[in-house]
């Protein structure tokens, strides 16, 4: 299998992972066995007339496994500069329309969406080119030059005017319903345990940003949107702390208390 073609081959089983598509599923859309669907993959020998049947099975076209290609190739950033930030955070329409086009909005979605005129959007797509955000690809069509789920700088100007607001409304939620899940534990860890752990969590955001950029080529009709937060740092319940303080100053006056009645009794 040569490069491009794993590329490829990774792209189509990305795009059936992102769709819950098992390889027995693909199997009976494109009346293969699960057998020759696996070793059609994992070989690579993949024909354009093979490659299209898959791609119309799950839903996605050759010309957008090859747009993530394409994609993968310029590695899209997942980081803005910060005059982008500024950009964005100036303007919370802008900021609303560049992640409406981020998620594979068309213009006529973002109209209908944001409750507003063609004109209005034209108008923020043709500030996003300014600030380097958008390419145009074609007469009708943009491209975004970053990642759908960015990363966004700890002191940067996004995160000082919505942090606070996101965290206490994202928070809000009891996390019981569909799609929530929420998840806390609290332990003593080694060095090596916190670095393990820290690498699995980076990965983990890698996935997301990788299925976010997949799935924006999806229809909106068929998304949710999804708020994503992983944390950890070296923590004591605040509790838990004034009990132990309490406990460490009281031994030495229980030792000296002991030493003394230890005396009387010699």
């Amino acid at each position: 299998m040569t490069g491009e073609s794993a590329r490829i081959v990774g792209n189509v089983k990305a795009a059936l992972k992102s769709r819950g598509v098992t390889y027995a599923d693909l199997a009976r859309r494109i009346a293969l066995s699960e057998a020759s669907v696996k070793r059609v993959l994992s070989r690579g020998t993949l024909s354009l007339r093979r490659l299209e049947q898959i791609c119309e099975a799950i839903d996605t076209s050759v010309a957008e496994v090859a747009q993530l290609q394409r994609e993968a190739a310029t590695e899209r950033n997942d980081m803005l500069t910060l005059e982008q930030e500024k950009g964005l955070a100036a303007d919370p329409q802008l900021f609303a329309c560049y992640y409406l086009l981020a998620n594979g909005r068309s213009n006529r979605e973002i109209v209908n969406d944001m409750h507003t005129s063609p004109r209005a959007v034209q108008r923020w797509i043709a500030t996003l080119k300014e600030l380097g955000l958008l390419s145009q690809t074609s007469a009708n069509r943009t491209r975004i030059r970053a990642s759908a789920a960015l990363k966004w700088r700890t002191d940067g100007p996004v995160r000082r005017m919505y942090e606070r607001e996101v965290r206490g409304e994202f928070l809000q939620s009891l996390f019981g319903a569909q799609r929530e899940a929420l998840h806390f534990r609290s332990a003593e860890l080694s060095e090596a345990s916190c670095r393990i752990l820290q690498r699995k969590l980076d990965r983990l955001v890698a996935e997301f940003r990788d299925l976010a950029d997949l799935d924006s080529t999806l229809p909106s009709a068929g998304k949710r949107n999804v708020g994503f937060l992983l944390a950890m740092r070296p923590w004591v319940f605040s509790r838990f702390a004034k009990t132990v303080s309490d406990a460490a100053r009281t031994a030495p006056q229980a030792s000296q208390r002991i030493g003394r009645i230890s005396q009387r009794s010699g």
